[in-house]
């Protein structure tokens, strides 16, 4: 009987961290289509500026930043960390607006997944590289036929991964010197990024009571409760794990695109789209055991 309690409690405890990532996952992409509702009324600048700065909100008061001093080596680490964060999130936004979820997010993975592998310099590396740029190259509008994607979207995209790969390199940095609260300060600063954009696009839009409503729920849903669940992995998880599994996020995304908002991917797109996490994959399988910190940068708060 006694062993049965302690294999039913080792299961729940090895059950409980695949279920945040996995919950963490279907949060982001969940909230990234609400935020998509948003883009007639207030732009993707007006939706990240809310969005940003709400979550800011929330992980100030999480994390009670005020009773730290704020000095210049706090702003020397926040300040890299925060805009690379904000434009992260902007271009994001941006690209979303033109092409479906899923091929944003899996263009967007061609960033975190650069740094891994030129951080490395092996020749296995080699292969994922080549494997992510044959998936890229299904993802790009190589032709003009009703299933082409935008490429101005796409390049959006790209420069949104290039900003995440800026963001998880500053982001050891941050977190060296910030600790626990870099995330608050970093997304306070994003806002700040932001909030000059959303206020040129939507103007006094942004404070209309429903807008402020449906943010909040992106807030919560893109930033706070995926946050929360992929810390609570990371203490849980093996690294290498923990990067499998966060791998699978842009195929989360074509699907949540394609029950939420209704963007059907032809075949291609899909073959695009499992070739850049099985590039990911491979790259976090084979990683060295010195790359976990940039590993575990991975997650996004943003």
């Amino acid at each position: 009987m006694v062993v049965r309690r302690l294999a039913a409690r080792s299961s729940s405890s090895d059950f409980a961290p695949l279920a945040a990532v996995a919950t963490a996952m279907v949060s982001i992409c969940w909230g990234a289509s609400v935020a998509k509702t948003l883009f007639p009324l207030i732009g993707p600048a007006g939706t990240t500026a809310l969005r940003l700065s709400l979550a800011a909100v929330i992980l100030c008061c999480v994390f009670r930043v005020w009773r730290l001093p704020f000095d210049r080596t706090i702003l020397r680490a926040a300040l890299p960390y925060g805009v690379a964060l904000g434009c992260m999130n902007m271009l994001f936004y941006f690209a979303i607006q033109r092409i479906p979820l899923g091929i944003a997010l899996a263009t967007e993975f061609t960033g975190p997944l650069a740094v891994a592998t030129f951080a490395s310099r092996r020749r296995v590396d080699l292969a994922w590289i080549a494997l992510a740029a044959a998936g890229l190259c299904l993802l790009l509008p190589l032709d003009f036929s009703r299933d082409a994607v935008d490429p101005v979207g796409v390049l959006l995209a790209l420069g949104a991964g290039v900003f995440w790969g800026a963001y998880i390199l500053m982001g050891k940095r941050a977190g060296e010197a910030l600790g626990a609260a870099a995330p608050a300060y970093g997304m306070t600063i994003a806002a700040l990024v932001a909030l000059p954009f959303g206020v040129a696009q939507a103007g006094a839009t942004l404070l209309q009571p429903h807008v402020l409503a449906v943010a909040l729920v992106v807030a919560i849903f893109s930033s706070a409760i995926p946050y929360s669940l992929e810390m609570f992995a990371l203490r849980r998880l093996p690294t290498k794990s923990f990067g499998v599994l966060t791998s699978g996020e842009p195929a989360v995304g074509a699907l949540a695109g394609a029950l939420l908002l209704g963007e059907m991917l032809p075949f291609a797109k899909w073959i695009g789209i499992a070739a850049i996490v099985g590039a990911t994959i491979g790259t976090t399988l084979t990683a060295r055991p010195d790359g976990d910190d940039d590993a575990k940068a991975v997650g996004r708060e943003g």
